[in-house]
C-alpha cells in the first residue's frame, strides 16, 4: 500500500462530484456539504436524505446515468454506486482529469480515503486504516469519543481567541512558543480576569515591555 499524506483539506466552494445517491454515497455527500463544497450529485435514483439536500439547495442533483463529461472542471470526486464497473469508469475519468477520486469500499481505486472523525467544535481527530479495516477505524473513533471531554470545543474556541491575543502582543520567537504550549494545558475562559489571560499579558510585559506598556 502506498504511503498516505495526512492533511485537512479546505473544500469551500470547490466543485465536487458524487456519483451515486444511495446508502453508500449519502454519508459522503453530507460530509462534502458540511465542508461547504460545491456539490453535484449524479445518480439514477436518490435516497430521501439526498433528495432533501437538493430541495434545500445544498447540492445539485441530476437523476440520470453518469456521463464522462460530468468530470469536467471537478476538483474532487466520489464514486459511490453499488455497481463496481460504474465506480471504476468514474475512477478512470477522474484519473484522466487529474481529479482526486475515492471509489467507496474499493481501496485500489482511491486517491484518498474518508477517515473516521471525532469532533469537538473545531477540534477534529481523523483516523484512517488506509482502507484496510474501516470497522477498526470506527471502533477507535467510538473509543476516543467516549474518552474526550464534551466541553473541548468551547475550550478550544477560547484558547484560539487567547492565542490570537498573544500573537498580537509577542513576536515570533521561543518565548512566545513556550507560552502557547503552556496555555494549551490550562483552563481558559472569555473573561478579562481569566487567570490564563492575565498570565499571557504578564508574560508579554515581562519579555516585550516596549511593545506592551499599556497592556493590563
Amino acid at each position: 500500500m502506498p504511503g498516505l499524506f495526512p492533511i485537512f483539506l479546505k473544500l469551500t466552494a470547490r466543485p465536487c462530484l458524487v456519483v451515486g445517491a444511495g446508502i453508500i454515497a449519502e454519508g459522503k455527500i453530507a460530509s462534502l456539504v458540511e465542508a461547504e463544497a460545491n456539490v453535484t450529485v449524479v445518480a439514477t435514483r436518490a435516497n430521501p436524505r439526498v433528495q432533501q439536500l437538493a430541495a434545500d439547495g445544498l447540492i445539485r442533483l441530476h437523476l440520470r446515468p453518469y456521463q464522462p463529461e460530468d468530470m469536467d472542471g471537478i476538483f474532487l470526486a466520489v464514486a459511490g454506486t453499488d455497481v463496481p464497473e460504474v465506480n471504476r469508469a468514474v475512477f478512470g475519468d477522474a484519473q484522466q482529469h487529474n481529479t482526486l477520486i475515492n471509489a467507496v469500499d474499493d481501496p485500489p481505486y482511491c486517491d484518498y480515503y474518508f477517515p473516521s472523525i471525532v469532533r469537538r467544535g473545531d477540534l477534529q481527530i481523523a483516523i484512517s486504516t488506509a482502507g484496510e479495516s474501516p470497522a477498526l477505524a470506527q471502533q477507535l473513533r467510538k473509543d476516543l469519543n467516549e474518552q474526550l471531554p464534551l466541553d473541548l470545543g468551547p475550550w478550544l474556541m477560547e484558547l484560539g481567541r487567547l492565542r490570537r491575543e498573544v500573537l498580537q502582543m509577542e513576536p515570533l520567537g521561543e518565548p512566545r512558543k513556550l507560552l502557547l504550549h503552556q496555555l494549551a494545558t490550562r483552563e481558559v475562559c472569555g473573561a478579562e480576569a481569566c487567570p490564563s489571560r492575565q498570565l499571557a499579558r504578564a508574560h508579554a510585559r515581562q519579555h516585550y515591555p516596549d511593545r506592551n506598556r499599556s497592556t493590563e
